[in-house]
């Protein structure tokens, strides 16, 4: 499957522009590395549409001095995460360490990795666990089909939220305040015919599923495929994140999903509770 990106805004670094929602603990301003947020936001700068770049592209999608992105990106080809034809620059596969370093050491990978196989094995069907990161969802952990060829994210995708029934699930889980917020600020780039383009659209979705405590999605993304999640909630009700199966759509009706799969799917995310 091909895996649509939606690039940030870069008015500003997006490592700085996050950091205070990215912990819930207080974080004085006085102790911030702020080179580390730059060089940061250097490599976010890439992406599929821009795979490779010159240091001033790199300054004007970070809104970085020219000066200082060269110095960040002559670092990352110093230290293994970047390389040089000496005008151009572009990632290497070194960068991946990254972000396996979350998948290795974060909690909820680990927890949930038995429950997902056995309902995956109870459904026959590809199981998934995603968080919400900004306007993407990140799928964090999935299970092993028993199918030969199983479809759905492998974990470390990234998908736009509002194109898959794991991102209005999580997105129904903000508060309204913050709601209304990712709404205004979101990019509505359409993928079918059925995806939401509009606030209004997306919203009808999320009130939905706030209401059924999960959503199915038909064709948001792909007219073939149909996907089914629910929220993951911790022992508190806070939302930790969010359980989904990826279908194909031929063999799946809306009415056999809400009978057979739906139940299942909910008993899972009932008893992770008591864990997470």
């Amino acid at each position: 499957m091909v895996i649509p990106s939606q690039s940030p805004p870069h008015a500003q670094p997006s490592s700085l522009r996050s950091s205070a929602a990215a912990s819930d603990f207080p974080i004085d301003p006085a102790d911030l590395i702020v080179g580390l947020g730059r060089g940061l936001a250097v490599i976010e700068s890439f992406d599929d549409e821009h795979p490779r770049l010159t240091s001033t592209e790199v300054a004007q999608r970070t809104g970085i001095p020219r000066t200082a992105a060269r110095r960040h990106l002559l670092s990352l080809c110093h230290y293994g995460y970047a390389d040089t034809n000496g005008k151009q620059f572009w990632l290497t596969p070194r960068v991946l360490r990254l972000g396996q370093s979350f998948l290795d050491s974060a909690r909820l990978p680990r927890l949930v990795q038995p429950f997902i196989q056995r309902l995956s094995m109870g459904t026959g069907e590809t199981v998934n666990v995603s968080v919400l990161d900004g306007h993407e969802v990140v799928y964090v952990a999935r299970s092993n089909s028993p199918r030969l060829v199983s479809i759905g994210f492998h974990a470390g995708a990234r998908v736009p939220a509002h194109v898959v029934s794991t991102g209005i699930v999580l997105v129904a889980a903000l508060r309204d305040d913050v709601l209304a917020a990712w709404m205004a600020e979101h990019a509505f780039g359409a993928y079918s015919a059925s995806t939401p383009v509009t606030i209004e659209a997306c919203m009808e979705q999320v009130q939905s599923a706030r209401r059924q405590d999960h959503w199915i999605s038909v064709g948001l993304l792909d007219t073939g495929l149909t996907g089914i999640a629910t929220l993951l909630r911790d022992r508190y009700g806070e939302s930790r994140g969010a359980l989904s199966m990826t279908l194909q759509s031929a063999h799946w009706p809306q009415a056999r999903i809400e009978e057979q799969l739906v139940p299942q799917l909910m008993e899972t995310a009932q008893t992770l509770r008591a864990i997470l």
